[in-house]
């Protein structure tokens, strides 16, 4: 082994989780876009932990926030038209959102680290893959380019590259859709970091593509005890993966339970809305249900509970009130509806795959 390699060996992480194991707090984020049409309110009042070896899933529909919570947390939205405008962003108990840019620098990449959701956009397609991978190395690491390499070849072998050694100097446009989200798991994995947030990872990707980079997700979480942020709109990749689950809509959490308890039997109208949505496989002939009407529109989120436009409970009491944030509805389960408990009775789900 090279002094270079062997100088960027004792290079380990300096920031130490918290009491067991919490390594993100995410507490009251509020994130808007300044447009012509007026303010977007993308994120208002975002609340929730993630510990070491924990797997997170935020799901919801397009435009209910979950990208956005993603990148406040990975610092890149400090300029216009987003801005970060209220809530901490603890990282091993220091709120990096308070830190010089950069000390954030050396926090995003080596500590969290994040797979964006379309691969071929989010690399560059003038350089080589094995050259975007090693750049990691050579920047945060202070490797030669050799020794760069070398890692890079070993880690698209370790993300099931097949010929990693011939095609480290393969160009993005080369490699399949499946093959360039495996590229960048390990770019986003190549500095060990203690936190990975994976956007949306198997988009436009075939079922069986999408369940062979979710089960490698899973053995890499597994393998490294990283805390993982999984974000999708897709309830059936996460059944088998994630340990807790939190639902967004219109910026907000909207329901936080472990994976079991939500699928068995949801406690918020639109989580129950999005699991009728899903087909089953062993029902014939079923009509699958939708949830009516739109998402809000952000610069005019209605008064109360947001959801309530769309909403077979709603009453008079959620049209003038949103619930006092979420609100305890059974053991390490919450809920921000005020009909929680009459949408846990009404009937249970089951779940499409082993959630437990």
């Amino acid at each position: 082994m090279s002094n270079t390699l062997e100088q960027a060996e004792t290079l380990g992480k300096r920031w130490k989780p918290g009491p067991d194991g919490l390594l993100l707090e995410i507490d009251e984020l509020q994130v808007e876009f300044r447009t012509r049409d007026g303010i977007a309110h993308a994120i208002n009042g975002v609340n929730f932990d993630l510990s070491q070896g924990q797997t997170l899933a935020i799901l919801g529909e397009s435009g209910s926030g979950k990208s956005v919570t993603a990148q406040a947390i990975m610092g890149i939205l400090d300029s216009p038209p987003g801005f970060i405008t209220g809530g901490q962003v603890r990282y091993c108990g220091t709120d990096i959102l308070r830190l010089p840019e950069a000390q954030r620098r050396q926090i995003r990449g080596p500590e969290i680290s994040m797979v964006f959701q379309d691969a071929l956009s989010a690399l560059n397609p003038v350089f080589p893959v094995g050259w975007q991978i090693a750049e990691m190395f050579r920047k945060h690491r202070g490797m030669n380019k050799s020794d760069a390499l070398q890692r890079a070849v070993g880690l698209m072998e370790r993300v099931q590259i097949p010929g990693a050694r011939q095609r480290v100097k393969a160009y993005p446009h080369q490699f399949s859709g499946g093959m360039r989200q495996r590229i960048m798991i390990a770019m986003a994995i190549a500095l060990d970091p203690a936190v990975l947030i994976a956007d949306e990872p198997t988009t436009a990707l075939d079922v069986t593509v999408q369940a062979q980079i979710m089960d490698l997700l899973a053995e890499l979480q597994e393998e490294r005890k990283m805390g993982m942020i999984l974000i999708t709109h897709d309830l059936g990749v996460v059944a088998d993966v994630a340990d807790r689950i939190a639902v967004m809509y219109a910026g907000r959490i909207v329901e936080e339970s472990d994976v079991f308890d939500l699928y068995r039997a949801p406690a918020h109208p639109y989580t129950k809305g999005l699991l009728e949505s899903i087909p089953r496989l062993d029902l014939k002939g079923q009509q699958l249900s939708a949830i009516g009407g739109l998402p809000p529109n952000l610069t005019r989120i209605p008064a109360g509970c947001p959801f309530n436009p769309r909403c077979r409970y709603a009453q008079d009491v959620c049209r003038e009130g949103e619930p006092p944030a979420l609100l305890e509805v059974g053991r390490d389960r919450r809920s921000a509806c005020h009909f929680a408990q009459d949408v846990l009775a009404e009937g249970r789900v089951e779940p499409e795959g082993d959630a437990s």
